[in-house]
């Protein structure tokens, strides 16, 4: 129940910094497959964009699964802090995505992306990188 609390926090903070900054939001059914929300520039609704939204509680790497030919969504936002009062948001595109995660030699050899990885200035609160 707190890992499903902490999704939708991290979820409509997206949302409502992409609303105060013109964007239009829809969020999509949860733990559909694919993308988390929607969103469109206010003056441009046929410019739609996917987007990925991962929430941590605390400072931790991002689960990817065992194949990241099966990740989708052009962009990402993981909220790191997603239940704090001042959460903080790392924007990502998916091929930076790929190209950071890290396999682990456990028996499923999932893939992670790192804190180290993502917490980078460039990604952070980067809002204007979504196109």
């Amino acid at each position: 129940m707190k890992h499903q609390m902490t999704g939708n926090a991290g979820l409509f903070h997206i949302a409502w910094e992409l609303t105060r900054r013109g964007w239009i939001v829809m969020p999509t059914v949860r733990n559909a497959r694919g993308a988390d929300l929607y969103a469109a520039p206010f003056d441009n609704e046929e410019a739609v964009i996917p987007i990925q939204s991962k929430a941590l509680s605390k400072r931790a790497a991002v689960p990817l699964g065992t194949d990241l030919g099966r990740l989708r969504s052009p962009w990402w936002i993981i909220t790191l802090g997603a239940n704090d009062d001042n959460p903080v948001c790392y924007v990502l595109t998916l091929d930076e995505v790929k190209t950071l995660a890290s396999r682990d030699n456990g028996k499923n050899r999932a893939y992670w992306l790192e804190a180290k990885d993502y917490r980078k200035p460039e990604f952070r609160e980067a809002w204007h990188r979504l196109t």
